[in-house]
């Protein structure tokens, strides 16, 4: 709570974030109350521009635009909440578990990790959800996801490690009798939170971003509303051509006001995390 506080008090981008994320958070909620099905249509007359009666106008399938974006945020979010707790649990157990152990496990480790780093995500990525694309659920998209947004975190997480296991503290729990996970799970853990609260951040950006993509080139389930199918079945149904730009402005917009409030706390993380600004507060609080 401190360290919110702390955000809060003195970084104007954390604020920006926080609010945009709110929405976000209440879009999904609302998506829970919905007098829709998610994958219905013919719900509401088709076409219709943005009104008292539908905010966001409707779609050529006969769904309401709002509450359609609502389950596509829901959805969206999930994917990407779903694969950055795959990608980071990987990225701060083999990271950590690397930088502690050290030796030949630590040069082994490191090498299948820069193998990771160097691979080109995306077009591994579009040809995964090519051979998959009929199979491809939420669910599995986020378990690729995952798999593949780890490497970059780990490297961070050895490092910190590294310095962390020649402390005092670090030795005094080995004569304790701790065992080496046990080392690393009460002793070097929490000093990697603040670091891991960022990358959890830039991770949903990444992972979304990748939703949509796939999504708009048809390589995921078509059939469950996201941000991307959105965009999918807009572009579809010529929207753009039969001016009903209603149809793709909603998602779109959506897309552009996650990406600024996440990367806005992204930025005040990484602010908050440099000792720089940490002597600075420190000063003022003086």
């Amino acid at each position: 709570m401190t360290v919110i506080r702390d955000l809060f008090k003195f970084n104007g981008s954390f604020r920006v974030g926080s609010v945009i994320i709110f929405f976000v958070v209440l879009m999904v909620l609302l998506s829970f109350l919905s007098p829709y099905k998610p994958r219905g249509r013919l719900d509401v007359p088709k076409n219709l521009p943005p009104s008292g009666e539908y905010l966001f106008g409707t779609t050529n399938y006969g769904q309401d635009v709002f509450w359609q974006l609502s389950f596509a945020i829901r959805n969206t979010l999930v994917i990407a909440g779903l694969a950055v707790i795959i990608g980071r649990s990987i990225a701060v157990l083999l990271g950590a578990f690397s930088g502690y152990v050290g030796g030949f496990t630590d040069r082994v480790l490191s090498s299948i990790v820069d193998s990771f780093i160097v691979m080109p995500r995306l077009p591994l990525l579009i040809l995964i959800a090519f051979i998959l694309s009929s199979k491809m659920s939420p669910i599995g998209l986020a378990l690729i996801l995952g798999v593949l947004d780890w490497a970059h975190p780990s490297k961070r997480y050895r490092a910190q490690v590294l310095s962390l296991r020649e402390h005092e503290f670090t030795y005094t729990a080995i004569f304790s009798g701790m065992g080496t996970f046990k080392v690393i799970l009460r002793e070097h853990f929490p000093f990697l939170v603040p670091f891991l609260l960022a990358d959890i951040v830039s991770g949903f950006l990444w992972a979304i971003g990748m939703e949509i993509t796939l999504s708009i080139l048809g390589l995921s389930d078509l059939s469950t509303p996201t941000i991307g199918t959105m965009i999918y079945w807009g572009n579809q149904s010529h929207a753009l051509l039969t001016n009903r730009l209603w149809v793709l402005i909603a998602p779109i917009v959506a897309t552009i006001l996650i990406v600024i409030g996440f990367y806005s706390i992204s930025i005040a993380l990484s602010i908050y995390l440099d000792p720089r600004t940490r002597l600075r507060r420190l000063t003022m609080r003086g």
